[in-house]
């Protein structure tokens, strides 16, 4: 445009001021939304884990800083320093590839061992430890922990954080263990089910969980349902006009 340089720097300096979104100021966009690094899915009958490789930056050395290196016209300082940084970019590089290969290791194992609530739902999820998944990756379990922490994965019943899958977990009378997430959502079904002129106390659920084999406390029952977002029997119950 024929402007000298220092207008141009003038007009670069105060275009990185401005707001690119003028109205965010006025609607503030404060939703998060949850990013699921992994998906699970059915593939010649086997449920099998994937990444989403679209949300994983690709990283590589530059082949600039590669050529700098064997240029003869650079000194042996700046070859050496050169040289240290790539060793560090691709020990970086390796990281991050062993963490993504770690995820997914226990990734698999879970979903081998919740196959259930991926084919049925979240009834059927099982009782399963972080000490479990461990041993049979190879991996401490406070690897798992850190691994699984704030990661997310896609299932045919929503996304859920991989934490979900470690639940505790009551015996039935037949000897078979079910998960505590199981026993809830239980409960939410005998809810869904009431007659809402004459809802379902604690003692009573408790009651029909106990035909079922399940046997728990009073008090559990409450706990769970107020975690459940459900309110007691006498704030259900719709009277009749």
């Amino acid at each position: 445009m024929g402007r000298p340089i220092h207008e141009i720097e003038a007009a670069i300096e105060r275009i990185s001021h401005l707001e690119p979104k003028p109205g965010r100021e006025f609607a503030p966009d404060e939703n998060s939304y949850v990013v699921p690094e992994l998906t699970a899915k059915k593939v010649n009958g086997r449920w099998v884990v994937e990444a989403r490789t679209e949300l994983i930056p690709h990283l590589r050395i530059s082949n600039y800083y590669k050529d700098l290196m064997t240029n003869p016209d650079s000194s042996e300082e700046v070859r050496k320093y050169i040289r240290d940084r790539i060793r560090a970019g691709k020990f970086l590089i390796k990281c991050i590839n062993q963490r993504q290969e770690t995820l997914l290791k226990i990734a698999q194992e879970i979903v081998s061992r919740q196959e259930e609530f991926f084919e049925r739902g979240p009834r059927y999820l099982k009782p399963l430890t972080m000490a479990q998944v461990a041993e049979a990756v190879g991996l401490h379990e406070t690897t798992v922990s850190r691994a699984v922490n704030g990661k997310y994965i896609e299932t045919p019943w929503g996304i859920y954080e991989l934490r979900d899958f470690f639940v505790a977990g009551v015996q039935t009378d037949n000897g078979e263990e079910i998960s505590n997430a199981s026993v809830k959502e239980r409960i939410a079904e005998m809810v869904r089910q009431e007659d809402p002129h004459r809802p379902l106390s604690d003692e009573e659920i408790v009651q029909r969980l106990a035909q079922q084999g399940i046997h728990i406390a009073r008090r559990t029952v409450a706990k769970y349902r107020s975690e459940l977002g459900i309110l007691p029997s006498h704030l259900r119950r719709i009277y009749s006009t």
